[in-house]
């Protein structure tokens, strides 16, 4: 990465068939979540011209596949530590036995030169976290799991330079849609997922003079399309005076572009 930067970040996959961030610093590299299998994330990485040796961490937000599908192979293969609080590392379907290193929501840990606060968020899970990563100056919040933006995960986000940040669904979309009403009420539901319009709302209220940039993420296949989310989040940007926020496209089969800062 340029000496100049402190941060880069580049969404490797985003969406229900897998999810994994890559996060770099001067000195270290690490995943937030490992959802694609083993082979796919080192092909993602080469796709990217990353270099999986510099990795020296994976965190996990929570333990459902998508987020966690390649950490055992991953671990066997690289040697990488492994961080999770305990709950969701009791729940990683054949993580027994693996060497975790368990956080505790609220307080932070460094691997390497990267500061790591994780913070619970509302998802149906056993105990769902997001992070905000720091590097002197540098912040780069993560939510990508969240069925409201609570007051302390707005707390924690406002002040980041780069946002990772779900924008799952139009919710014109899920009602519209065949799925089972079951599964729309959990989509919908305040430990389900946020809606296009939901995320735009919360980024023009934390936003403040500190963001610069933000990758929608997680979004549904069914329930929603790139183009509709990113003009979603555009528009509402630009009437709250925010259109200096680049607002990023990731991808479910391809990784998405740099942000260095």
């Amino acid at each position: 990465m340029p000496p100049s930067s402190s941060l880069r970040v580049c969404v490797l996959a985003s969406g229900s068939s897998g999810n994994c961030i890559y996060v770099e610093s001067p000195e270290t590299a690490l995943l937030i979540d490992a959802g694609l299998s083993a082979r796919e994330t080192l092909r993602r990485l080469a796709a990217a011209g990353l270099d999986p040796a510099k990795l020296r961490a994976i965190c996990v937000s929570h333990e459902h596949t998508d987020h966690v599908a390649g950490i055992v192979q991953l671990h066997k293969q690289l040697g990488i530590a492994l961080f999770a609080n305990g709950d969701t590392a009791r729940g990683v379907k054949g993580g027994e036995g693996l060497p975790w290193n368990c956080f505790t929501d609220g307080c932070a840990f460094a691997v390497d030169d990267i500061e790591i606060l994780p913070f619970p968020l509302p998802h149906d899970a056993y105990a769902p976290v997001g992070f905000v990563l720091a590097r002197g100056a540098a912040r780069l919040g993560i939510a990508t799991d969240l069925g409201m933006p609570t007051q302390l995960a707005r707390e924690r986000l406002r002040g980041c330079q780069t946002l990772v940040l779900e924008a799952n669904h139009d919710e014109t979309l899920v009602h519209s849609s065949f799925r089972p009403w079951s599964l729309k009420q959990r989509i919908l539901g305040r430990q389900g997922h946020l809606s296009n319009e939901t995320a735009a709302a919360l980024l023009a209220e934390i936003a403040g003079d500190t963001l610069q940039q933000v990758f929608l993420a997680h979004l549904s296949q069914e329930c929603n399309n790139l183009d509709l989310a990113l003009h979603v989040v555009r528009k509402h940007l630009e009437s709250a005076g925010l259109s200096r926020i680049r607002v990023l496209p990731t991808h479910p089969d391809k990784p998405s572009e740099f942000a260095e800062w």
